[in-house]
């Protein structure tokens, strides 16, 4: 099985669920600066040209979200659990791509993409609506980890991985995070985890 990834927040928490679940994974790393994502051979695994991207055997999976839950399924690891609860997991994933992690994710993109890439300052109207509605949004999650240790409930889950994707970058992305003190204890939860806290390294 071989994990392509770039140093990015979506390859973050896909490296980490592969080195939490404990699969024999070949990660091999995709250098975006290079255009190796932009290579026929890369393309042929994933024809958006983004990383990451899974092969294994004669499969190719591409999706950050569809891939953490491939890798916890073949690993029959409880982060994907086989009930109902997938039900609040596919709520959480939904949220975190319209709301909290889609507006974090600007903040990702304008204050560490654009220097790391060379383009351009990060646009100041931009960083302020998205700063905005992080606050907003981490309220609501802030609200529902007051009495939880994890999204759902005291059992991790990929949801966690997923939502919690840009928090590593909170620092360097302006992202409010010390403003929320659940959310704050969350993530220092999720930091517990060596996984998570070193996904590309091991």
């Amino acid at each position: 099985m071989k994990l392509y990834f770039a140093e990015t927040m979506n390859s973050y928490k896909t490296c980490a669920v592969a080195r939490y679940v404990g699969l024999d994974v070949d990660f091999r790393r995709v250098d975006l600066k290079k255009g190796e994502q932009r290579t026929p051979e890369f393309l042929a695994i994933n024809p958006n040209g983004k990383a990451p991207a899974l092969v294994d055997g004669d499969r190719s999976l591409w999706e950050s979200n569809a891939i953490i839950c491939y890798l916890a399924m073949k690993a029959d690891s409880n982060i994907w659990p086989r009930d109902e609860r997938q039900v609040e997991i596919v709520k959480w994933f939904n949220w975190s791509a319209d709301h909290f992690s889609r507006f974090a994710g600007q903040l990702y993109f304008e204050n560490i993409i654009r220097a790391e890439f060379g383009i351009g300052q990060p646009d100041p109207d931009a960083v302020k609506e998205a700063t905005g509605y992080v606050r907003r949004y981490a309220g609501i999650l802030n609200d529902h980890l007051a009495d939880r240790r994890y999204l759902l409930d005291d059992q991790l889950t990929v949801a966690d991985f997923v939502v919690a994707t840009t928090l590593p970058y909170a620092s360097r992305a302006g992202i409010p995070i010390d403003e929320f003190p659940a959310v704050e204890s969350w993530h220092d939860r999720l930091m517990g985890l060596p996984a998570w806290r070193s996904p590309f390294t091991g």
